[in-house]
């Protein structure tokens, strides 16, 4: 595996992002199907990573997306524009008015509690992003001397929206690598996505292609497996043991099949319960392992710990850090994320160096 190489150079963006942003209906303590109120978020796999670095890490960060023009898309707007990140790639789809043609994406959360696990229903058919095409955001210009990005994010969400988002994306990674941007890739595997249009197989033969492109491949404990058709050793279906020395040798398989890839690192979450997870990460870099032992944690909301562990990854590297620094910068910035509402982190940088150092939950005033 060669080096990963972050540009140093001034460019507008430290980090694009290109995926959708729904909004999440929250239903708090409750559940879905019986509540009466839903707190509303804005969140997105692709999003939260470029917000995380943004209001957590102070970098400059934007997201290319697309939102159906009526007061929903305008509410998601404002969700975005209060995290920080910068909306001029934002493309604005004429509403029909009803729906019939495009829709701005829905996504209803339960977080959990207990032996109750976290739950989501999402309702994101024909909307705005996922009918984007080839040639309708600029990327020689996006990634030129125009504008320019330290580094570029997407992943397996946004590729499995549609047939043109997957071609999007493997567009957008071609101009960001033309101009010297890194390219992560989360692959995020979810059925509720491919289940209508071809399943596992579909999702391999998609994100195969992709992953050819990448610099950063990010993953979990079920990803690898679903997304590339690479098994983990040892490993039981609900995941009640994550075997270290197995994860390894599938990294480097992964490595092996995908020369390209500089680094890749895999979240290692253990629920114990939907409140108490085991928590780590593991890491191929250079060929060798970098390793964050799980330690047991307290959960409040799950979503977006994966999207908070890539975005304290990147910072470390965008920032000139060890990758073990990087990949304990993420376990630790997921760690905090897990424990607000919401799919975006609400941690500050402070608050992620006192975790790496093990500092204690006491009270601060």
């Amino acid at each position: 595996m060669l080096a990963l190489l972050v540009p140093s150079d001034a460019r507008r963006w430290d980090c694009l992002s290109l995926g959708e942003v729904m909004l999440r209906l929250d239903p708090g303590e409750g559940r879905t199907h019986t509540t009466r109120q839903f707190q509303v978020w804005e969140g997105g796999g692709e999003y939260n990573v470029a917000r995380g670095l943004r209001r957590c890490f102070g970098l400059r960060t934007a997201i290319a997306t697309a939102l159906a023009e009526n007061q929903v898309g305008r509410l998601v707007e404002d969700c975005i524009l209060q995290g920080g990140v910068d909306t001029s790639l934002l493309r604005w789809v004429p509403y029909d008015g009803v729906g019939r043609v495009v829709r701005n994406g829905l996504n209803f959360t339960e977080r959990g509690f207990g032996v109750r696990a976290a739950a989501g229903c999402s309702d994101r058919g024909h909307t705005a992003i996922s009918q984007v095409k080839r040639g309708e955001f600029a990327w020689e210009s996006i990634f030129g001397t125009e504008h320019g990005s330290r580094w570029f994010h997407t992943g397996g969400i946004f590729a499995a929206l549609s047939e043109s988002t997957a071609q999007v994306a493997a567009d957008a990674m071609d101009a960001a690598r033309k101009h010297g941007t890194p390219v992560s890739y989360d692959l995020n595997y979810r059925d509720s996505l491919w289940k209508s249009i071809g399943g596992k197989a579909k999702a391999q033969d998609v994100n195969r292609e992709l992953v050819r492109k990448v610099d950063l491949l990010l993953g979990n404990e079920e990803d690898f497996t679903a997304m590339l058709g690479v098994k983990i050793k040892g490993v039981s279906e609900d995941f009640a043991e994550l075997p270290i020395k197995a994860y390894e040798e599938m990294l480097r398989e992964v490595a092996a099949a995908y020369p390209n890839l500089r680094l890749i690192a895999s979240t290692l979450r253990t629920a114990h319960s939907a409140s108490r997870n085991g928590w780590g990460a593991i890491a191929l870099y250079e060929d060798k392992i970098v390793h964050v032992p799980q330690t047991d944690i307290d959960i409040l909301d799950r979503v977006g710990g994966g999207d908070s562990f890539a975005s304290g990854l990147i910072y470390g590297l965008l920032t000139n850090k060890s990758v073990e620094w990087a990949v304990r910068c993420g376990v630790a910035h997921g760690a905090l994320a897990m424990t607000t509402p919401g799919d975006t982190s609400m941690a500050t940088l402070t608050e992620v160096e006192r975790a790496m150092k093990g500092g204690s939950a006491r009270i601060a005033r």
